[in-house]
């Protein structure tokens, strides 16, 4: 269990969800409410564009070349903002994959963990999570799919289902 409440969240888009996709953007929402966003260059060898996925993070391959950071003033940044601490996603699997790629990019090393927001919730809670994001999307109307914005709605699901639900799992016998 992390020391503050509400954890630091992060969340990443990225080019697409095959084996060759790679971070366009992070952003993460730490327990005080600071946030950081970042579009990402592409490296040279990031090539994968997935148009379905651009539909859904409305980032255009063409502004992510004009406006996105070096991926290693980008690992730079989080390494600074995060350094030493445990930050929590929705989908470790992809996220842990697409900071393993910038940070290879960026040829150094992730000095913070990554860990599944899950761990955090009882059986309970896990069975409300979606329901009560879809809430707290509609509540907080955030017009722009961001990857900060996205950690900031995660950040309020969680501290909303833990607080509605916060019996503990029954175990099993």
């Amino acid at each position: 269990m992390p020391t503050q409440f509400p954890p630091a969240i992060i969340d990443i888009e990225a080019s697409g969800f095959g084996s060759s996709s790679y971070p366009i953007e992070v952003g993460f929402v730490l327990p005080d409410g600071t946030s950081y966003c970042a579009l990402i260059h592409p490296a040279a060898n990031w090539q994968h564009w997935d148009e379905s996925a651009e539909r859904v993070h409305q980032v255009s391959r063409k502004n992510l070349e004009a406006h996105g950071r070096p991926v290693a003033e980008v690992a730079h940044e989080l390494n600074g903002r995060l350094q030493g601490q445990t930050i929590y996603c929705d989908a470790w699997y992809h996220d842990y994959t697409w900071l393993s790629r910038l940070f290879d990019a960026a040829g150094s090393a992730q000095a913070f963990r990554l860990e599944d927001v899950r761990i955090l919730l009882n059986e309970t809670q896990a069975a409300h999570w979606h329901a009560t994001k879809v809430q707290i999307q509609r509540e907080l109307d955030i017009p722009r799919h961001r990857a900060s914005n996205d950690a900031r709605i995660l950040q309020a699901t969680l501290a909303r289902v833990r607080a509605l639900y916060s019996a503990p799992a029954r175990t099993r016998a």
